[in-house]
């Protein structure tokens, strides 16, 4: 974990610790290097010739549902499937630093679940996620080129 966190991109982004914690398993503080590349996959960017392969093969970690899937569990904090309201404003602390009253942040909070839940249980859950990004490009701000 230490030398995670002296990355500084890492170090200065507020989801920093989320992000690191998506390399460990539960309880670990060590990732080994086929762990580690299993989670740096989800950033790999999906190639056009990519897009057409195998239907009945396995899924890889970088398709859009994957890399929905990661984001998710960033917000799913206690890791019942479920982004509840107490979740979200954790993460938006964390996003927004004291620059927001917690007043405003409880605001934003509630409309976005109350945009986003449609079956009225006043959380998130993983098919409304990808319903409320279903417009967003997920491939392209979720990659990172490593080499050219």
């Amino acid at each position: 974990r230490e030398d995670f966190q002296r990355i500084p991109e890492l170090a200065i982004n507020p989801l920093g610790d989320r992000i690191i914690n998506a390399f460990f398993p539960e309880g670990e503080d060590q990732v080994n290097f086929r762990g580690f590349m299993r989670t740096l996959a989800h950033f790999r960017p999906i190639e056009d010739n990519e897009k057409s392969k195998d239907v009945n093969g396995p899924e890889p970690l970088n398709s859009r549902s994957n890399k929905l899937h990661f984001a998710f569990r960033l917000y799913d904090l206690d890791k019942d499937e479920k982004i509840s309201r107490d979740e979200l404003l954790q993460v938006l602390r964390m996003m927004v630093g004291v620059n927001i009253s917690d007043e405003q942040l409880g605001s934003i909070a509630d409309r976005t679940i109350q945009e986003a839940d449609q079956d009225g249980d006043s959380a998130i859950s993983f098919t409304e996620f990808v319903k409320v990004l279903e417009k967003v490009d997920v491939e392209q701000k979720m990659s990172i080129r490593f080499l050219h």
